[in-house]
């Protein structure tokens, strides 16, 4: 029984901007430093952060927490990071 042969010339999977929109708002979310970067995260006492989130407050922290957030260049600059 032989083995199959591998193509040199397929191409690497390309991930979908989805699921790289997506990582990106977790490695947002995972570098504030509090519990409410964004509106749908909840806070210490449990409660939804809502308007309390960093999201929702000009200046300061600016995370991450929508896709509609992550822009067209930060999905490509990740593309480039991880050799896609």
């Amino acid at each position: 029984m032989s083995l199959p042969v591998c193509d040199a010339t397929a191409k690497k999977a390309v991930t979908p901007d989805e699921e790289i929109k997506q990582h990106l708002i977790d490695e947002s979310i995972s570098a504030y430093s509090g519990n409410c970067a964004c509106p749908y995260n909840s806070a210490r006492n449990g409660s939804r952060c809502g308007k309390r989130s960093a999201w929702s407050k000009p200046g300061g922290a600016d995370p991450l927490c929508y896709k509609d957030d992550v822009s067209e260049e930060q999905v490509e600059a990740w593309r480039r990071a991880h050799g896609e």
